[in-house]
């Protein structure tokens, strides 16, 4: 407790874990990026110069739909990755310095006869 300019006592209101209703959760992230990636892909083709712009619009529009889903607290990052689909394989990692308990990350793939396009969107708590 700490004591407040008229000396009443005041609660202190830092958060060091989020509740269990405002956690990132996977399921619901992954939905979302799915959702987006078969609305603005159908039917798209690959094109060397489209795919900056679309890359960006992407990450930003499923950034903006995350959101959305009211997860206070959590900084959003989003990674887009658009290819030629030409049946070669593709691995992709990524790496994180990250709380277990209360960070987390979800992706989706989406591909048709011409690309192939990875999205994954992390969640990490702010302290």
């Amino acid at each position: 407790m700490s004591e407040t300019r008229d000396g009443a006592l005041a609660e202190n209101t830092y958060i060091i874990r989020p509740n269990f209703q405002h956690k990132f959760k996977t399921a619901i992230a992954k939905e979302c990026i799915q959702t987006v990636l078969k609305e603005e892909l159908a039917g798209k083709e690959y094109n060397p110069e489209d795919i900056p712009g679309l890359t960006k619009f992407l990450s930003e529009t499923i950034k903006d739909k995350l959101k959305e889903m009211g997860w206070d607290r959590y900084k959003l990052v989003v990674q887009v990755v658009i290819g030629e689909q030409r049946g070669e394989g593709v691995k992709m990692a990524a790496r994180c310095f990250w709380d277990a308990d209360t960070d987390n990350y979800a992706q989706d793939i989406y591909m048709n006869e011409s690309l192939f396009c990875v999205a994954a969107a992390f969640g990490s708590f702010y302290y």
